[in-house]
């Protein structure tokens, strides 16, 4: 009797901490907003790999693998959470950094605790469906000197020593490739690609309302298309129908965009932790080098400028890529009145400029217009900015840093105190200075200048 009721208490115990654990190993892997059963290791040497794979319980057969020294996305074989492996692995001296293969989103995205949601479906489904007369005539323009930065140019985003398009890429929801604003403005399909559905077909995939992240894609190229025309745009659909993607398909895409003549990428999306692969990554494509001395299968290193949105979290709270220490810009959103915009995530220490991103009317699908408030309607302004700097001096500038530093310090300097952010410097861009000023100096502020918002111009044009 005693040994059945021993084997009995054995047998419960056994079974309330394999209950315990896999309570355990589902909270973990809920928390983790991560692609389950995958882990991303940077290694001092390839030759360790069979050895950490075995003491990690990891498959020693990469899913993918890049750089010098070799970054590996691994499968994690025993059962144990992506965090679980990172964990683990501290401490050991064969690896250079391990991270999740981190999911990022569109920073307006909703249902995120970090961001506010701002799609423009909600509160103002109504204003979807105008017309290219509230895109052509809205606020941002105006604001940031645009016509008259295109004639001091003499260029709306071909390089005047040879007639060629600067291009930019747009990494977000994929667009609608058929609509009128970039009729003539895009790359050949061999240069496009769908990091999703691992096809060239970047369109976007969802349906109008019942996707809030549907039309996220178009509306950034749009913008850009607005800023520098004559430019053209190389869609890649890195984000899905939830505006949702992963880091390892978000580093193919940079790489893709810099191997296949990108000279800016535009990223408005983010995630509350520092990545790692991209920021070696960003620093790479933008300034030819990273501090660890990474290397990525490049063609030429270090010319495509960067930027990303800073995020919409109405405070300081640091959102990744914007906030690491690397060499994208990143942007916050300025209102029409140049003030820093309630919604946007700002921190002097690490957001480079500003650009407006309030009430900006852009391409959805379909073929309409519609109203988008976030920092990633700031980025593309900026974005489209460094297009047209490229583009009127192609080969002043050594790399992509320096190019979007260009567009930082010939903003309007602007400086105020406000809660929660503190001591604002909104540094918000200017496009006349941006393609006239070399010397030291301050970019004047800008006068006469219409304080009709984009929503309220896009009202008048229906």
């Amino acid at each position: 009797m005693n040994n059945l009721y021993l084997k009995r208490i054995t047998a419960i115990a056994i079974l309330a901490v394999a209950a315990v654990f896999g309570t355990q190993l589902a909270t973990a892997q809920a928390n983790c907003s991560c692609v389950p059963n995958q882990v991303v290791v940077q290694l001092t040497n390839a030759s360790n790999l069979p050895a950490i794979a075995q003491q990690y319980g990891l498959n020693p057969t990469p899913i993918s693998q890049i750089a010098s020294p070799p970054v590996y996305l691994l499968e994690i074989a025993n059962g144990t959470t992506p965090t679980q492996v990172v964990a683990g692995m501290s401490g050991d001296t064969r690896i250079l950094f391990r991270e999740v293969n981190r999911k990022l989103s569109q920073v307006e995205r909703e249902g995120l605790p970090w961001t506010q949601g701002r799609s423009w479906a909600v509160g103002r489904s109504w204003a979807v469906g105008g017309s290219a007369k509230g895109y052509a005539a809205q606020y941002f323009p105006d604001r940031i000197r645009l016509d008259q930065a295109h004639a001091a140019a003499g260029t709306k985003g071909r390089r005047v020593d040879n007639n060629q398009p600067v291009i930019v890429a747009v990494l977000d929801t994929g667009i609608d490739l058929s609509h009128p604003a970039f009729a003539g403005r895009l790359v050949p399909q061999a240069d496009m690609w769908d990091f999703v559905s691992g096809d060239n077909d970047p369109s976007e995939v969802g349906q109008l309302r019942l996707n809030p992240s549907y039309g996220h894609g178009t509306h950034v190229a749009g913008i850009v298309a607005l800023t520098v025309p004559d430019a053209k745009i190389m869609p890649l659909r890195i984000l899905d129908e939830n505006g949702e993607g992963e880091l390892w398909r978000i580093t193919a895409a940079l790489i893709w965009a810099a191997n296949h003549g990108a000279d800016i990428a535009n990223l408005s999306l983010g995630y509350p932790q520092s990545v790692q692969l991209l920021k070696q990554l960003i620093d790479c494509s933008a300034f030819g080098t990273t501090p660890t001395g990474t290397q990525f299968p490049l063609n030429s290193p270090g010319r495509m400028g960067i930027t990303v949105s800073s995020g919409n979290g109405g405070n300081s709270t640091a959102i990744f890529p914007a906030a690491e220490d690397s060499h994208a810009l990143a942007m916050a959103a300025s209102t029409r009145q140049d003030r820093l915009a309630l919604f946007s995530t700002y921190d002097r220490d690490w957001v480079g400029a500003s650009a407006p991103g309030e009430d900006i009317v852009s391409a959805l699908p379909g073929g309409r217009y519609g109203v988008w408030t976030g920092t990633s309607m700031a980025a593309p302004i900026a974005a489209g900015l460094g297009a047209l700097v490229k583009a009127r001096y192609p080969t002043t500038f050594p790399n992509g840093h320096e190019l979007m530093d260009h567009v930082a310090e010939t903003s309007v300097d602007i400086r105020y105190t406000a809660s929660p952010w503190g001591e604002v410097r909104l540094h918000r861009v200017d496009a006349l200075c941006a393609v006239t000023i070399f010397d030291p100096q301050v970019c004047p502020f800008p006068q006469n200048l219409t304080e009709r918002s984009g929503f309220e111009q896009f009202l008048m044009e229906q």
